[in-house]
């Protein structure tokens, strides 16, 4: 219908709102787009639990009251196929979050009844909807058959030229769009930056290895260039993600669902892309660092904004590989060790495997717990040698 989309190029990262058993999803990773299927309630029997059991990303999220835990501009196109979603209800506050998400110059894909049924209600739907769209400058690209597929604009001129009087209005210039965690949902378009700034992305997969311009937005103490540090963790993980499969003969695991769960710039996914791993990471940021989840999806990866004080939301035994690096020593001033250590052992499945670099100070302690938590333990050096100031800590999840 529009071959624009250009799927695994131009579109990398979707969203499925709605998402059932993430058939979708499922189906667009055979044409390299990851895609984060959501469902804002699992009323049907679990179908998160079971799409993450096929091996496709899924979470469940509440779209309700706060954002969504999506920077803005994440995703290149956003589905809804039968989602159950009133978009129009409440002033489109819903449909509003949803504009945040979508890069400029993405893809909104409805697939409903009000855009193919004549019944009087459902034509109602269709008007208030194409009204809604209009309003926040999205433009009409196609509607065939069932589906109707939106754009939104590249920049802010649609919105400058709009009657002053026309709602929704724009978010105030000191709104923070990346600011999500706890952040209620707000009645008012997200501004689009200047000039195309942070929408200008690569096509896949030059993306993942290109420094995106939203790097610079990192709030971060830094006393090299932000791109430097950028190159530098990229190659960082390069070498030890090669490093360890050499040594840890990490090709003979079965790996599908892979968490990193102190992201950095997705560094970590980046180098399993690299080395042919046919698996997704799921990439977090804790909100105790700096907030670098734009320029994880501005590489084309998926992540997600966590508190590690707090339980994921995922169900139990649904991934096979969490990766830890330094996160205990950063968070313990704030977090139970011990509260996170059990967190990873509900999510992880039987037979799952971690692997947890941190400080020669905090790492005899996590060995501890683990081993108390029944996990088979290695301890080790780094590939810097033993006096280096972290270790390694190899874990597996027994099946009973």
């Amino acid at each position: 219908m529009v071959p624009e989309i250009a799927f695994g190029n131009r579109t990398r990262v979707a969203l499925d709102v709605g998402c059932g058993v993430a058939s979708f999803g499922a189906f667009l990773l055979s044409r390299s787009v990851i895609t984060m299927s959501i469902a804002p309630k699992d009323v049907h029997e679990n179908q998160i639990q079971f799409a993450l059991e096929r091996g496709v990303p899924a979470m469940v999220v509440a779209f309700a009251t706060h954002r969504l835990p999506y920077p803005s501009q994440a995703f290149d196109l956003i589905h809804c196929s039968r989602c159950r979603i009133n978009w129009t209800r409440d002033d489109g506050i819903l449909l509003l979050e949803v504009n945040r998400l979508l890069r400029a110059g993405g893809y909104f894909v409805w697939a409903a009844q009000p855009v193919y049924k004549h019944e009087e209600a459902q034509q109602a739907a269709w008007k208030d909807m194409e009204d809604l769209t209009s309003r926040v400058c999205w433009q009409l690209v196609k509607k065939e058959g069932y589906i109707a597929i939106w754009q939104k604009p590249f920049n802010n001129l649609c919105y400058m030229s709009r009657n002053s009087e026309v709602q929704p209005q724009l978010c105030d210039s000191d709104d923070q769009p990346n600011k999500v965690w706890y952040v209620s949902l707000k009645a008012c378009i997200t501004r689009l930056p200047e000039n195309g700034y942070g929408a200008n992305v690569s096509s896949w997969p030059a993306r993942s290895h290109e420094p995106p311009q939203r790097l610079q937005e990192v709030d971060m103490d830094a006393y090299i260039a932000r791109n430097d540090i950028f190159e530098a963790e990229s190659q960082y993980w390069n070498e030890i993600v090669e490093g360890h499969v050499r040594v840890f003969h990490w090709e003979q695991w079965k790996l599908r669902n892979v968490m990193d769960m102190r992201a950095g710039f997705g560094g970590f996914a980046v180098a399993l892309i690299n080395q042919k791993f046919d698996c997704w990471v799921m990439n977090v940021v804790p909100i105790s660092e700096p907030n670098t989840l734009p320029v994880i999806y501005d590489r084309g990866l998926i992540g997600v904004t966590h508190d590690w004080c707090e339980p994921f939301d995922t169900y139990p035994r649904t991934y096979d590989f969490l990766h830890a690096s330094d996160l205990f020593s950063m968070e313990q001033k704030r977090c139970n060790i011990s509260v996170i250590l059990l967190e990873m052992d509900r999510i992880l499945r039987p037979g799952g495997h971690v692997l947890i670099r941190d400080s020669k100070d905090i790492i005899g302690e996590i060995s501890d717990i683990t081993q108390a938590m029944n996990w088979k333990t290695d301890l080790r050096d780094t590939p810097e040698g033993p006096y280096a100031s972290r270790r390694l800590l190899m874990c597996d999840k027994p099946f009973s």
